[in-house]
């Protein structure tokens, strides 16, 4: 992925207790959207200033005695002084500090408020992601580090994740990419491959898009006359792989026989063309991929365990768009670096619109939207005209929440726990076995009001 050059990379911050670390993010300049976000973290901060700047800086500095961050962005509709955050009583404030152009939280023009997780900010042309509790991440970083397409990342935790599978890379464990449709599982599996150094190619195939027939054939090669319209020798794709690395793309699609013929293979490292009676040795990484629950298919007997033990030395999930909004400069500047003009700019209306829409079909989805709104701007600055109907409804509608899965079955617990003991936070506290004070962050960050469930 191309990133831009790191701009700063402050000391890291004093250490508080709690739960987690908590950020702010650029995730899209309008002015400037091919070079990429940042990450601020907030840990150690009483306060945090923002304001126009002739670069992006950030620094910490003693205000009054206590302990602030300044950051200052170079966006000629923010105001010097525009917004101010600051913490009262364990929870983030937002004001106002006299902008020329206002201060606007989730679409709506704020002069103070409580900051919520996740919450969308708007300086100027300048859109921000707050966030309450991420894990610690040691510093905050202005632009990206240089890293291979897909691997490039302001998310702490996921940044944790890309790196144990970077050391898994450079061996030649089998791994096995999951994720939903276009979160770019393939773009993955090319990096695995560069990073593994190994000589021969990269191959890939959908294994679902190939007649169940023809799909050993193309694995594992063919000899002339070995079926009808066999005319000639056929070498596969292990073999065409041989000292590389292979994908098999959608691999839950595979049909049964190809499956029993795939753990030979992989077991005996040599595969032996259909029609053919010599086996031949082979050295292929394989990598697979899938938007599938092999584990359901294993249950249902639609795939076999042994070869999902084969397939699985390394597991890796990808997350959808929607669940790391965080990184939506870094993604857009990377799209955009590739398909448009070095000065292109973007409405604040239409950056709204794209930080608002969830994503279903994910980064593929931004790709064609990015590259057709490029096309109807015809080199000028795009517009929320120039969006896919889907994207400009999401300007008007609530933006996507800032956690799912297991945040959103915590969120749940509490609402049924808040029901039952009728708003009474110390008895839904004891029914967890958690300290009051633990149960209180939940529910700030999970946007519940424990005091609608009193009446």
């Amino acid at each position: 992925m191309a990133s831009a050059q790191t701009v700063t990379r402050t000391k890291k911050p004093r250490r508080d207790a709690g739960p987690g670390e908590p950020c702010l993010f650029i995730v899209f300049r309008c002015d400037r959207p091919l070079e990429g976000g940042a990450r601020f973290s907030l840990l150690g901060a009483d306060s945090v200033s923002l304001g126009r700047a002739p670069r992006l800086v950030s620094e910490r500095v003693r205000e009054e005695g206590t302990a602030a961050l300044r950051i200052g962005v170079p966006d000629p509709r923010m105001s010097a002084a525009h917004a101010r955050l600051h913490r009262v009583l364990g929870s983030w404030m937002l004001a106002d500090t006299g902008s020329k152009n206002g201060t606007y939280c989730d679409g709506r023009r704020v002069e103070r408020m409580p900051l919520p997780d996740g919450a969308l900010l708007e300086l100027g042309h300048t859109l921000f992601i707050f966030r309450e509790a991420l894990p610690p991440s040691g510093a905050d970083v202005l632009g990206t580090q240089a890293a291979e397409e897909g691997f490039a990342t302001l998310l702490p935790g996921l940044a944790a994740d890309l790196a144990r599978l970077r050391r898994i890379a450079a061996s030649r464990i089998p791994v096995l990419v999951q994720g939903e449709t276009g979160t770019g599982k393939e773009v993955i599996a090319r990096a695995i491959h560069a990073i593994s150094g190994r000589s021969g190619p990269f191959l890939a195939i959908n294994c679902g898009a190939i007649a169940a027939t023809l799909v050993e054939s193309e694995l594992f090669g063919h000899r002339r006359g070995a079926f009808t319209g066999a005319a000639d020798d056929h070498p596969g794709l292990f073999v065409s792989a041989d000292g590389g690395t292979l994908l098999l793309d959608e691999v839950g699609d595979l049909p049964a026989p190809a499956q029993a013929a795939m753990l030979r293979v992989l077991q005996e490292e040599e595969v032996r063309a259909v029609g053919s009676e010599r086996a031949v040795k082979v050295d292929v990484r394989v990598l697979s991929a899938t938007h599938r629950d092999l584990d359901a298919l294993v249950a249902d007997r639609r795939f076999r365990p042994d070869l999902l033990a084969r397939l699985s030395g390394y597991r890796c999930t990808l997350a959808p768009l929607r669940e790391r909004r965080e990184d939506f400069a870094l993604l857009t500047g990377a799209l955009l670096t590739r398909a448009g003009p070095a000065d292109v700019t973007f409405s604040i209306e239409a950056a709204r619109a794209l930080l608002r829409h969830r994503w279903p079909l994910n980064v593929r989805e931004l790709q064609q939207c990015l590259a057709g709104a490029l096309v109807l701007a015809a080199g000028g600055r795009v517009e929320l005209e120039h969006l896919p109907d889907p994207v400009r409804a999401a300007a008007e509608s609530k933006p996507p929440p800032a956690t799912e899965g297991p945040d959103a079955a915590r969120r749940d617990e509490l609402i049924a726990l808040l029901r039952d003991h009728r708003g009474n936070v110390t008895a839904v506290a004891r029914s967890l076995g958690k300290a009051r004070t633990q149960v209180q962050r939940w529910l700030r960050r999970l946007r519940v009001d424990p005091v609608s469930f009193r009446r």
